[in-house]
């Protein structure tokens, strides 16, 4: 009989997260370890890969010592557009390029510039944009900036599965986290890597979610543990807060903040990302840039702790016009695409006081985040007044209430903390088998904690200050480019 112990992994932007959930789907342990990131200049922004292993075989070490004698399986999900070039051993060759990362963001726009909206929306259902985090924008930087690393490049690897080659020995990949790889029947579309030559013969084979596809080595913590396959954290981030029900809003907040939207409807809409329908899922969803990071910005600026921050931010009366904040620090993703974008403060006058600035920075956020979510509405045809919420970046109240005003929604806030690590564990425990499907699976484990109502005094107050943010934008975009390469 096998252990009643399921464990999700979650290799996210800042730390491994690891948790283990019993039976009735409670979760009874839980790790996070920290690892840096290093951000080498303004456009170059790299990880160690190999410290994504090394923490996650230090959790499940500790879990064995706190008395977890076996596990059932584990699945993983993990950062995405941040790429691992690899040898024929498996060895990483470079540091791996984050998802924040903007050197290709040339090679980005030159592929972009020959590929049409119409291929786009035949290819992936909406005209997504290449950006400088798009696998064949890195793959022709390094080909042209690094060709002798090229020449030894065997595979370009995503986090997670990297992180499952070293664990298990065993090379695999997933349709959802090649977004942008893939066309809406899961396969590797060939017009798209006929973009960079050469980039077709360097991805892993592809593997359902739910697929077991090794098993630990014996030398690793539970070795001989199931691992199934697994995908990126939004999906998986918008899995575990409940986006299973068709029709459902779902928002996550962590390094960035993720949107999306459960919906069979298809209305192409730029900017939107709209995977292919898995275990009857279609998620329309996107990602900002600068969620948590605008946040751990400001704190390590001020060299203060984010509950200080939230205090700070508290401190300014919630009427109170404050300077609007572009969160642009490292460029834009969803709904903009825009690499080269700055963050801004506009309206500075001298009483401008710091407590004015943090709330900014959270009225930014979630500023950005509506501008998200309108476009997703668009894409998904579906408009509801309630959003699951999860994720570090909504364990403050006072934050949470500045979103739900501004979003002008109802938000439930999950139970745990991350949702990738529930997410995970669904599907492991649906991939061996113990759910007749993913949605059971899901709903097994998925609590909410609390609830955030919007103020009615506040939205409309809202409403017009984001009709300037997103003007703001819109300048800050025109002249993003000019900025960018003034002084040169």
């Amino acid at each position: 009989m096998g252990s009643e112990y399921i464990a999700g992994i979650d290799v996210g932007s800042t730390a491994v997260k690891v948790g283990v959930f019993d039976s009735k789907g409670s979760l009874v342990q839980y790790k996070s370890i920290i690892y840096p990131t290093h951000r080498v200049s303004e456009t170059i922004v790299e990880q160690d890969p190999n410290a994504w292993v090394k923490n996650i075989i230090s959790s499940l070490k500790e879990f064995k010592y706190n008395g977890i004698e076996e596990l059932s399986g584990l699945s993983l999900c993990s950062q995405v557009n941040t790429h691992v070039f690899v040898d024929q051993f498996g060895r990483s060759l470079i540091p791996a390029i984050f998802w924040q990362d903007g050197r290709a963001s040339h090679e980005a726009k030159e592929l972009d510039s020959v590929v049409s909206d119409e291929q786009k929306i035949s290819w992936w259902g909406a005209p997504m944009p290449i950006d400088s985090s798009h696998v064949l924008a890195r793959m022709l930087w390094v080909k042209r900036n690094q060709p002798r690393i090229w020449e030894r490049t065997k595979y370009v690897m995503l986090p997670k599965d990297y992180c499952i080659l070293q664990l298990t020995g065993e090379l695999v990949t997933d349709p959802l986290s090649n977004i942008g790889l893939i066309g809406s029947d899961r396969n590797y579309i060939e017009d798209v890597f006929n973009l960079v030559p050469g980039a077709a013969e360097r991805v892993a084979d592809l593997k359902e979610i739910n697929e077991v596809v090794g098993v630990l080595r014996k030398e690793v913590p539970f070795g001989g543990t199931s691992v199934i396959n697994g995908t990126m954290d939004a999906w998986m981030g918008l899995l575990g807060a409940g986006g299973c029900v068709e029709n459902t809003s779902v928002y996550l907040s962590g390094t960035s903040e993720i949107l999306g939207i459960n919906s069979n409807t298809i209305i192409p809409t730029p900017g939107i990302i709209v995977f292919p329908k898995c275990e009857n899922i279609r998620f329309h969803a996107g990602p900002t840039q600068s969620g948590g990071a605008s946040k751990l910005w400001f704190c390590d600026l001020f060299e203060l702790s984010p509950h200080a921050m939230g205090e700070l931010a508290a401190k300014t009366v919630t009427n109170t016009k404050v300077p609007i904040f572009l969160p642009h620090l490292q460029g834009e993703r969803a709904p903009i695409w825009e690499s080269k974008l700055k963050g801004v403060f506009y309206g500075l006058t001298a009483k401008t006081s710091q407590s004015d600035l943090a709330r900014a920075v959270y009225e930014g956020v979630a500023f950005s985040a509506k501008w998200l979510l309108n476009t997703l509405e668009t894409s998904a045809g579906q408009v509801s007044d309630e959003i699951n919420c999860g994720g570090g970046g909504f364990q403050s109240d006072s934050w949470n209430q500045i979103r739900a005003n501004i979003l002008d929604k109802r938000l439930k806030r999950l139970e745990v903390k991350d949702p990738g690590i529930l997410g995970a564990s669904a599907l492991a425990a649906f991939g061996i088998g113990r759910y007749k499907s993913l949605k059971d699976s899901v709903e097994s484990s998925i609590r909410f904690n609390k609830a955030y109502e919007p103020e009615r005094s506040m939205t409309n107050y809202y409403s017009e200050i984001f009709e300037i943010y997103q003007e703001i934008t819109n300048f800050n975009i025109t002249i993003s480019e000019k900025f960018a390469n003034s002084g040169q």
